[in-house]
């Protein structure tokens, strides 16, 4: 079964492609099941005033959801679709957040951390916030974030969950025990709240050139008995599933033989092929 449950499209405003074209395309490359999973709307920030482009309008929402359930069915007979929100943990905004999650029918919902206050740490017109802060602070507070995101209970799957390393700014030597000790603490809570946890591809295109999350946070969480799933993180529909042969074969090396799907918020478990038997 082949899979891609972390795409985007034109309706986030920094993506292209309709959802129909996504689907359509993975009819083509023969996928079993597409999440389409884009970006909940700005909640903390006036989209008018910030940086455009980022997310969805809020009114545009229902739209969505409409028109993605509606392909679900349309496509049902060639291909499972899955309809899913990707939805920034933003701390402070909780309430609003689980509102968004909850008067939606989703088949599943991302949590990510993108917002650092009104930073975004993943949008390349401002990595200049980088500058003059003390790395090792940033990673503390990022990881924080995502800790607190997997204990509300609002999420099926943790999305990128090192996303902060995506343009390659790290801490300096001499703090590597402390990373892997807020790793720990992270992947921890992911598996308390007993939620799954995505390996996302598209980090071997960015700055960072390493799937999100490292090897070193894989390992960790297939110790802990974490869920995994994949993703491409596409923004063209012909860039799904890129470089998920890669996420797979990574997989199957470290003896996971099934992936973690959803319907309705219902975690169900697939096997994972090798790639020679693809």
């Amino acid at each position: 079964m082949l899979i891609d449950y972390h795409t985007h499209h034109a309706r986030c405003g920094h993506a292209i492609g309709t959802l129909e074209e996504y689907i359509q395309r993975g009819i083509e490359i023969g996928l079993s099941q597409i999440g389409v999973s884009d970006h909940m709307p700005l909640l903390h920030v006036n989209p008018q005033t910030y940086y455009p482009e980022m997310a969805m309008p809020l009114d545009e929402l229902p739209s969505y959801v409409e028109e993605a359930f509606e392909l679900k069915q349309k496509y049902a007979n060639s291909i499972a679709v899955r309809v899913g929100l990707e939805a920034d943990y933003i701390e402070g905004w909780e309430d609003k957040i689980e509102k968004i999650i909850n008067d939606y029918p989703w088949d599943y919902v991302i949590g990510s951390v993108h917002f650092l206050g009104e930073w975004d740490v993943s949008d390349f017109r401002q990595v200049h916030h980088w500058e003059g802060r003390d790395v090792f602070k940033v990673y503390q507070t990022y990881y924080d974030a995502v800790q607190k995101a997997a204990r509300t209970g609002f999420y099926d799957i943790m999305g990128h969950l090192d996303v902060i390393k995506r343009f390659n700014y790290k801490p300096g030597q001499g703090r590597e025990q402390e990373i892997i000790e807020l790793e720990q603490l992270t992947l921890a809570a992911v598996a308390e709240a007993g939620i799954a946890m995505e390996l996302n591809a598209s980090g071997l295109t960015k700055p960072c050139a390493e799937m999100f999350p490292s090897d070193r946070i894989l390992k960790g969480a297939i110790g802990l008995g974490i869920p995994l799933t994949v993703g491409s993180d596409a923004h063209d529909p012909m860039k799904l599933s890129e470089n998920l042969n890669i996420a797979r074969s990574a997989l199957y090396d470290l003896g996971i033989r099934e992936l973690a799907t959803f319907e309705q918020r219902r975690r169900v478990m697939v096997p994972l092929q090798s790639q020679e038997r693809l």
